[in-house]
């Protein structure tokens, strides 16, 4: 299916450039895409030029009809862009997984990559355990954890 986007977007930036385009001819481009693209963000961008683009491919168009279709056409440009142009680096992959002496860093506040003494592992429970307590409108479950989590990182020292 790629190579099919990568034909839209050529198309589309064709018309995209051109100083008149054909809307007639735009408007069955883009209601083809609404049909066959397997993309939702695309098929909505598409879905909602068609409207434009067949006004503006009236003979009587008027400029602000045009310039809507052209804006119209120009979403959907962009989102041809974003779906065809390749991915560098690792915004694509999945968030590392955290080990359970990171996880219950996170959960007390503490950072991730210094030691700790036990007396910033309490003072950090303390001060999490405030609004997780049960009695103060906190979940008990919440408050167990914080507290597993405090006696895990207690016996690590």
């Amino acid at each position: 299916m790629d190579t099919k986007f990568r034909e839209w977007q050529l198309a589309v930036e064709r018309f995209c450039s051109d100083s008149a385009p054909d809307y007639g001819e735009v408007a069955r481009l883009v209601a083809e895409i609404a049909r066959d693209s397997a993309d939702v963000t695309l098929r909505q961008a598409a879905t909602q030029a068609l409207p434009s683009l067949r006004s503006a491919s009236a003979m009587l168009a008027d400029r602000i009809t045009t310039e809507a279709a052209r804006r119209r056409l120009g979403v959907v440009c962009d989102v041809l862009h974003d779906l065809t142009t390749p991915r560098f680096g690792k915004r694509g992959l999945a968030p590392k997984s955290l080990t359970p002496e990171e996880r219950h860093r996170k959960m007390l506040g503490l950072p991730l990559g210094c030691p700790l003494a036990p007396t910033e592992i309490h003072r950090a429970y303390k001060r999490a355990a405030k609004t997780a307590h049960p009695d103060t409108g906190g979940n008990a479950q919440a408050f167990l954890e914080l507290s597993e989590a405090r006696d895990a990182l207690m016996k690590q020292r």
